[in-house]
C-alpha cells in the first residue's frame, strides 16, 4: 500500500448486510456469499438509504479515584456492545419479517377466483429470534480489488422499526442488530464478532 499515490484506507464504499441461521460458516472475505445467507433488501446496498451501515462499539467503564487523587487511577470496564445499523427502503414480507422477530411468511398460491397471497404475522411473542450477521463490502483498507466485512456469529434485532407510508417518499424499514456472545466460538476473542480485511491476493 502506498499511501502517497492512493490511500485505500480511506474507504467509501457501500456495504451489503446479510443474515444466516446461527452457525453458518461465514464464507472466506475473497469468496462469493453463498450457502444460507440471505441478503437483506431485495437488491442489497441498493435498497438502502443513503445513510448508509453505522457500526457501533459502545462500552460501559468504572473509573476508580482515591482519596488522594483527582485524576482516575484505574478503570475497568463492565460492559460492551457491538451493535450494527442501517435502514432498507424494501417493505417486502421477505424484508419485513426481520422487524418482527423473523416470523414465518405463509404463501398461498393464486387459484381460481382468488389472489395469490403472503401472509406476516405481527405476534412475537417472548423468545427473541438470533441469528449470524454479515456485512460485506467491495473495498478494503489494503489496497485495490479486494473485499472486507464484518462477521457477526450471533446477534438479534434490536430496533423498533416504523415504517412510515405517505405520498412520494419511500417507506423504509429501520434495522439494528445487536451482538450477543456466542458460547459455541472457539475462544471468547471470537464469540462477539470480527473485521475482516483482505491485505494480500491468494497464492496460485
Amino acid at each position: 500500500m502506498t499511501a502517497a499515490t492512493n490511500p485505500y484506507e480511506i474507504i467509501a464504499a457501500p456495504f451489503t448486510v446479510y443474515y444466516a441461521p446461527l452457525g453458518e460458516e461465514f464464507p472466506a472475505v475473497d469468496a462469493a456469499v453463498a450457502g444460507n445467507w440471505v441478503k437483506i433488501g431485495v437488491s442489497g446496498d441498493e435498497s438502502m438509504d443513503e445513510e448508509g451501515v453505522t457500526v457501533q462499539h459502545t462500552q460501559e467503564i468504572n473509573k476508580v479515584r482515591t482519596l488522594g487523587n483527582t485524576a482516575p487511577v484505574k478503570a475497568f470496564r463492565t460492559g460492551e456492545d457491538l451493535i450494527i445499523q442501517f435502514q432498507v427502503l424494501d417493505v417486502s414480507s421477505e424484508t419485513y419479517l426481520l422487524g418482527v422477530n423473523s416470523n414465518g411468511i405463509a404463501a398461498t398460491a393464486a387459484g381460481s377466483g382468488t389472489a395469490g397471497k403472503k401472509v406476516l404475522q405481527f405476534y412475537q411473542g417472548e423468545a427473541v429470534a438470533n441469528m449470524a450477521l454479515l456485512a460485506r463490502a467491495n473495498v478494503s483498507p489494503y489496497g485495490g480489488g479486494m473485499k472486507m466485512q464484518y462477521q457477526v456469529p450471533r446477534c438479534y434485532m434490536s430496533a423498533n422499526p416504523e415504517p412510515v407510508f405517505r405520498k412520494g417518499e419511500p417507506a423504509r424499514m429501520a434495522y439494528e442488530f445487536t451482538a450477543l456472545r456466542d458460547f459455541d466460538a472457539a475462544t471468547k476473542e471470537e464469540s462477539f464478532g470480527q473485521l475482516v480485511a483482505q491485505h494480500q491476493v491468494a497464492l496460485e
